[in-house]
């Protein structure tokens, strides 16, 4: 642990070595409309992680609950699983070491103190299949707009650690959906080259706010931005927002996804984004600082 936030712990892990082109990469993020088999889920997963790894990509992450979007919110709760063990950890290892990936399960329901409630964890693996990083969600979702009705609340453990982990790709900071509305988390994380946000926000909310978040929060750190997010009709009868995106450090949307299963793939130059940041340092230039 190397060093702590105002708000919240704050977590660094390093990285093991890989080879890749000085101050490139390429990454990409997955789409899914996940429903309630865990088997189908992780079977479209593999197919499309697959479809990224043919394309070049070195890093790949999944959307938020690309395991199961249950029939009730109870039902990630009954299928969570102990850090370490379990069927969606064991995929998410062996399909990083399959393919030579660095892969980010966007979140998967893991075991909580409380009865009844299961943490939402965002877990990063290297391209050998080891377990580097694990970041629990900390803002929980709560929504009560006409006839949508949400309170993550009641089956979420919520997080206290921020999470950020040293990669052969740069320094990346690690978030879940909800957290997107909370800027101090990112400024928590320090200077970070690329920001994770694996989601499954609502349509309602997503058409309004989604775009306009995510690339705010690409501007404001002069970060890359990997977004990867549920997108479609669900089994369940939720609708999510899609448009999984990178953006890169000056808020340019590099690839967008707009609906359904599918990946979405961009470059990440290094050098570019330290010119940026020569440029307009604007992170240099903060005066406001939490103590």
């Amino acid at each position: 642990m190397t060093g702590k936030s105002s708000f919240a712990k704050k977590k660094t892990r390093s990285s093991t070595e890989v080879k890749v082109s000085p101050g490139l990469c390429r990454v990409a993020g997955i789409q899914m409309a996940s429903g309630p088999s865990v088997a189908g889920n992780l079977e479209e997963a593999g197919r499309l992680i697959e479809q990224a790894a043919k394309q070049g990509a070195n890093l790949v992450a999944l959307p938020e609950n690309f395991a199961i979007m249950g029939m009730g919110e109870m039902d990630k709760v009954a299928i969570r699983e102990e850090e370490g063990k379990g069927a969606i950890q064991k995929f998410l290892a062996a399909t990083a070491k399959k393919h030579k990936i660095w892969l980010v399960g966007g979140s998967v329901p893991l075991a909580a103190k409380a009865d009844g409630k299961a943490r939402n964890a965002c877990l990063v693996y290297d391209d050998k299949g080891k377990l580097v990083a694990r970041y629990d969600k900390i803002h929980l979702f709560g929504l009560d707009l006409g006839n949508e009705h949400y309170r993550e609340e009641d089956t979420i453990e919520a997080g206290n650690e921020v999470v950020t982990v040293d990669t052969p790709f740069g320094k990346i900071g690690l978030s879940i959906c909800y957290d997107l509305r909370f800027p101090e988390l990112y400024r928590a994380m320090g200077e970070v080259d690329v920001i994770l946000i694996p989601s499954a926000f609502t349509e309602t909310t997503g058409k309004a706010h989604w775009d306009t978040l995510i690339r705010a929060r690409a501007i404001e750190n002069l970060a890359y931005v990997v977004a990867p997010a549920q997108g479609g009709y669900h089994i369940n009868g939720r609708e999510t927002h899609g448009h999984s995106m990178i953006v890169d450090p000056w808020g340019v949307v590099l690839d967008q996804l707009p609906r359904g299963s599918g990946v979405v793939i961009a470059n990440i130059n290094r050098n570019y984004q330290a010119s940026l940041r020569k440029s307009l340092p604007a992170l240099q230039h903060r005066t406001i600082h939490r103590c």
